[in-house]
């Protein structure tokens, strides 16, 4: 019998442990569907480029075709083991910009989820090996957020191009201002990757309060009416059940996808989606798996005339040896790379209040996730559209707890977001255009110069374009009453079940989501602990202002106290 069962050990799962298994008193499950994080490729930084092709820790989900990027379906690589996507993700530490904050804060009726709340928190978490302790870094954290240790030439060159495109080089992308180009701090500790797993559950394993369980896929919520009273878990081909103690609380932390695809199989989501599948009704609740939003994104890719680059060819081999052995006794040289070294933030038009656009600098060639190996030398840049307008949604493929559910994000559905990501491109064009990349480059390769036109580029897109692993929103948070979870992340209508993962954020961050999911977490663990108080009041009627918009604001239907 638990007083909490958390389902997932991923960039929340694993900070929540942690601090729920603190009180001695509370006796916690957190159940991982993956295996231990053993491997070292997610040790190893660069292990990344290998990482999506290992379905041992890999969810590889597929999507639904998508009609406006020529009927593909898009390959959805998800993590699968202690640490969850924090574990084979590209270790990128980016809050997000202030204003995503004031939009989370104005949609759940509280300061609680505004941003200087998530100051707090983020500072919190963090031991930043160069800044802090300041007004935006933290010291003593227990994630560590350092700087490359190993930094390729290209990278830095990509960060001098700023001053050829007219936007500032930034030293610190989670300071006072996002906006630039710059080198990327990373969740790494030493050299080796820092996941979550790593930061938060390594310290609270050995507590006696708590037991973790790999390789155990939870099937439903079990359910007395309407409270959760415990999960069926598939551990080794056999099922069984976890039960809770009085007044215990199922926390559901499996992500955009997981989340609401298990609060479905449970019998609460649209009555008439149950009803489909055969799923007993528990409680209608007809936004779950709804609002799903992520960043789409194009990549284009130079032959270098020099072998700078990461490369893979023969006389890269000697090259390789050498920096395994920096690496082993070390621990630096271009196996510490995240390979993803440099990026930046700008404005894809000068009409723009904030960034909307987000590159991402290789130095190296990258294609479909890692999964096809391009020889030779060469660098790549990822550019997505930060504030996609585009909407989908996770459904049930069957009601066999086991199958993937339905994956529909619906890309590029909205027009406007196939103009921000032309205009992207042009961009990141002109970057890779200026004097300091341009002597590196033998010709571009993708798109090629044959494509130029507005109609060709957005050809291109549709032809290429793929997930840049940020799916938010699926359990979205809110004040009104068509969330799925209130702002204390309660399952509405359910007793004793709550959603903490990068589902319940209203709208999608400005960056990578790995960092925000982990502060979601812990504050889900202040108000879980009594540390800070929720009042919410029913808000009537709803509002019916469009959320994506970063002005939209509703009435203050929540105060928050500071115990």
């Amino acid at each position: 019998m638990y007083d909490y069962i958390i389902v997932g050990a991923g960039s929340a799962g694993c900070v929540l442990a942690n601090r729920l298994t603190a009180d001695p008193s509370k006796r916690v499950a957190l159940l991982e569907a993956g295996p231990k994080d053993k491997s070292p490729l997610i040790h190893m930084p660069v292990g990344i480029a290998l990482l999506a092709n290992s379905k041992q820790v890999n969810w590889a989900f597929e999507t639904e075709p998508q009609e406006h990027l020529k009927g593909r379906r898009l390959f959805w690589p998800r993590g699968k083991t202690l640490g969850g996507s924090s574990s084979i993700n590209a270790m990128v530490y980016i809050r997000g910009h202030k204003a995503d904050y004031e939009h989370w804060g104005q949609a759940a009726g509280t300061d609680l989820w505004g941003w200087d709340r998530a100051l707090t928190l983020f500072r919190r978490l963090e031991d930043n090996e160069r800044f802090g302790p300041d007004a935006y870094h933290g010291k003593g954290g227990e994630l560590s957020v350092s700087d490359l240790r190993s930094v390729n030439p290209l990278s830095r060159d990509f960060v001098r191009a700023a001053s050829h495109v007219d936007v500032p080089v930034n030293t610190d992308f989670n300071g006072e201002t996002q906006e630039g180009l710059g080198l990327y701090q990373v969740t790494q500790k030493n050299g080796r990757r820092w996941s979550s797993a790593q930061a938060f559950l390594r310290g609270a394993e050995k507590r006696p309060n708590l037991d973790v369980l790999t390789d155990a896929r939870v099937t439903r919520v079990v359910m007395d009416g309407k409270r959760a009273v415990g999960v069926t878990l598939n551990q080794g081909g056999e099922y069984r059940q976890l039960r809770l103690n009085n007044g215990g609380e199922v926390i559901l932390s499996g992500g955009a996808v997981n989340s609401p695809q298990l609060l479905m199989l449970s019998g609460i989501g649209d009555s008439e989606e149950l009803r489909k599948h055969g799923i007993p009704l528990v409680h209608h609740l007809p936004e779950v798996g709804k609002n799903l939003v992520d960043h789409l994104d194009i990549t284009l890719m130079h032959a270098a005339n020099s072998r700078l680059p990461i490369g893979v060819a023969p006389s890269f081999l000697l090259r390789g040896v050498s920096a395994l052995f920096s690496y082993i006794f070390a621990r630096r040289g271009f196996l510490t790379s995240n390979v993803a070294e440099a990026g930046g933030f700008v404005k894809s038009s000068p009409s723009c209040e904030r960034p909307n656009v987000q590159f991402h600098f290789l130095p190296t060639f990258l294609k479909d996730h890692g999964r096809k190996v391009m020889t030779g030398y060469g660098y790549t840049l990822h550019i997505c559209d930060l504030l996609p307008k585009s909407r989908g949604f996770i459904g049930l493929k069957s009601p066999d707890p086991l199958a993937d559910p339905l994956i529909q994000p619906n890309y590029l559905s909205d027009p406007e977001d196939i103009k921000t990501m032309i205009s992207a491109v042009k961009f990141g064009r002109r970057v890779l255009a200026a004097p300091t990349m341009a002597l590196h480059s033998k010709r571009e390769v993708m798109p090629g110069n044959s494509v130029s036109s507005d109609d060709q580029i957005a050809d291109f897109i549709r032809e290429n374009a793929e997930t840049i692993y940020h799916p938010v929103g699926t359990c979205r948070m809110g004040v009104d009453p068509e969330s799925v979870v209130d702002p204390e992340l309660k399952v509405r209508g359910i007793e004793g079940l709550r959603v903490v993962d990068a589902s319940i954020m209203p709208s999608l961050v400005a960056g990578n989501t790995n960092a925000p999911t982990m502060m979601i977490a812990e504050n889900a663990a202040d108000i879980l602990l009594g540390n800070v108080t929720v009042q919410a009041r029913v808000m009537t009627p709803t509002p019916t202002a469009d959320t994506t918009d970063a002005n939209y604001s509703v009435p203050r239907a929540v105060e928050m106290e500071r115990r």
